[in-house]
Formats: C-alpha cells, structure tokens, sequence
C-alpha cells in the first residue's frame, strides 16, 4: 500500500506527523509512506531519525493554514502540501491521503483535485463513537456540510452502511436518523423530509433515534446534517473530557480516594481507551473520488499513526470501490449542475 501524510496539518506541525511517518514505516515495512512538507521544517526532524527506505519524502512549498479560506487558497495556493499530497492519490501514486489540517481545506482540495464519486451529491464526513456495548456507532455528516437537502441524507446513508458494511464488518448495518425524539413525525422540517425516503431506501432503516439509542448501541449508522453532526461531535468530546477530567480529579482529592483509584484502575483504564479519539485517528470524507482521511488538528504522532493505520485499513478493504459499486445500483447518476 501507498499512503500520503501531510506533514504540514497538525497544530504542532511538522514534529508529530515525522514521528507517525516514520513509525508507518517501519511498521509497515512492505508499504510506502509519503511524507509531504516544507523541506527546510521537515529534513531536520526527519533525518536523525534515520526513516527507512520505504519513507519517501516529497517537497510542497505551501501550507494551507488554519485561517485560509478554503474555497480562494486552493487556486491561489496551488502547491500547499494537501494538494500535493492529493496530487499523489489522483495521479495513482498513491492510495489514500491523511491531513491533521483545516477540514475545510481537506474538502475544498479534495473536491477540486478528486472530485465525487459520480452519482455523489455531496461528500460526508463519518465518525465512529463508542457505544455501551463495546462496538462502535458511526455518525455522518460531522462537518462537511452545514446545509442539507433530504436527498443528501439519503446518500449518507448509503456511504456509512458501505462503510460499516466493509471496514467494520458489520453485515447489515442499522440505519437511523438523528432527531429530538423516536417518534416518526419528531424532528424539524429536513428530519421529517428525509424520513420516508430513509423507509423507501432499501436500507436497514430502524427510524428516528435519539444520542441515548446511539450510545446504547442500538444502531450502527447515524445519519443527519453537517451542522448537527459537528454540534454533536464536539459536545461529545466536551463532555467525554469533563467526566474523565473530573473523575481524575475527585480520585486524586484523599488518600481514601486513591486508593479506591488504584483498585478502580482497570475499569477505568478501559473507560479511558473507549473515549481516546486517537485511536481512530483521523476519519474518512466519503463520497470523494479517493481516498481521503481527515484527523483533529490537536493529534499528536498516536493519533497520526492511529490516522494512517485507519487509511490502511480502508485500502485493504477497498472501500472506495465498494463505495463507487454501491451508489451506481443505489443512487440516481449525478444531474447537471449538481
């Protein structure tokens, strides 16, 4: 396998994405990782390390920054180390690309230098969170687009029952819609829309749901709009770091209570990897005409490492060849204009 990581993405670039790289690499020593950076930040870290032949640095003299827009940087930063790195994938030089870097200039890069899948609307990017039972339930979209159409949500659906479907071996994902309540008139106007063709999708569509049915593991696949998903992403991680913040505060206030920790340790060892978002790593933009994965600007190499072996693990599955099959017999062929 062939897989790109932009070195210039996290907030703390070029370190974190050296350090991941170079552990790929020997990790994976029938692989090749390319590295994508600026030369001058990335070569000093790079080479004491002394990477493997496998590792293959490439040279982009551009950065897209956190603060660029995305949708004027990509013409008038052509040579940024994600359109480089994309560059790769697209010229089949490459497999999948991984970027810790702005969301939106994941998107915008992808869209102009990839493009959709044909028959794609709109690409959505999935994320897995942990459930009750110990599995994983994949919510999409979670930030790639903050206004949806009913018809969007429907394809949404398609890609994350894909994806549950091949890389997590789920054999009939199920499929629900995110809403204020499980009843099916719940829900505001695109709620109510996209429900009916949810019913009508050939989908395993279980109805509406609520965050307690997607925690408690009662579904696989959670579908809603870009601005939802990303309300729900973020106060999902909030609140995962209040509990584990407070929980390890209280355990450390008395000798009583540390020792009641120690003796707790495994149970709440494992409650701390449950809500670990480095373990994935990075998560994929489904509907993209490649493979792209995008990871949270604060990742450091466990969370870049996690990111590529996420890519990898996509590669070997061929998702993206599952996913050009599934929305050719599902989906009506892209119109003009859309």
């Amino acid at each position: 396998m062939r897989l790109v990581l932009d070195a210039m993405g996290s907030d703390h670039h070029p370190r974190p994405e050296v350090e991941a790289a170079v552990r790929a690499a020997r990790q994976w020593p029938e692989d090749v990782i390319y590295l994508v950076g600026q030369r001058d930040q990335v070569l000093p870290l790079l080479e004491p390390l002394h990477p493997p032949a496998n590792l293959r640095f490439v040279h982009a003299p551009e950065v897209f920054e956190m603060t660029d827009k995305p949708g004027e940087t990509v013409r008038r930063k052509p040579n940024t180390s994600m359109a480089v790195g994309m560059r790769l994938v697209k010229e089949g030089e490459a497999d999948a690309f991984v970027t810790a870097g702005n969301t939106g200039g994941a998107l915008a890069n992808a869209l102009f230098l990839l493009g959709r899948i044909r028959g794609v609307r709109r690409p959505g990017l999935i994320a897995p969170f942990p459930t009750r039972t110990g599995g994983q339930v994949l919510v999409i979209d979670v930030g790639a687009n903050a206004e949806c159409k009913p018809e969007y949500l429907v394809q949404f659906a398609h890609m994350g029952s894909v994806y549950a479907q091949f890389v997590l071996g789920v054999a009939r994902p199920r499929v629900g819609l995110l809403s204020n309540g499980e009843e099916a008139g719940k829900g505001n106007d695109l709620v109510k829309a996209t429900y009916p063709l949810l019913a009508e999708s050939g989908l395993h569509f279980i109805g509406n749901v609520e965050p307690k049915e997607t925690f408690g593991g009662e579904v696989d696949v959670v579908v809603t709009d870009g601005f939802t998903g990303n309300v729900f992403l973020k106060t999902s991680e909030a609140v995962a770091k209040l509990l584990t913040d407070v929980l390890k505060e209280q355990l450390l206030a008395s000798p009583r209570t540390k020792l009641g920790a120690l003796l707790a340790k495994p149970a709440f060892d494992h409650l701390k990897a449950m809500l670990d978002p480095r373990r994935q790593g990075a998560v994929p933009l489904l509907g993209i005409n490649g493979l792209v994965f995008v990871g949270h600007g604060r990742s450091d190499a466990d969370a870049l490492f996690s990111a590529l072996r996420s890519a990898r693990r996509a590669v070997a599955s061929q998702l993206l060849e599952r996913l050009r099959e599934a929305i050719a017999a599902q989906l009506p062929a892209r119109k003009k204009g859309d």
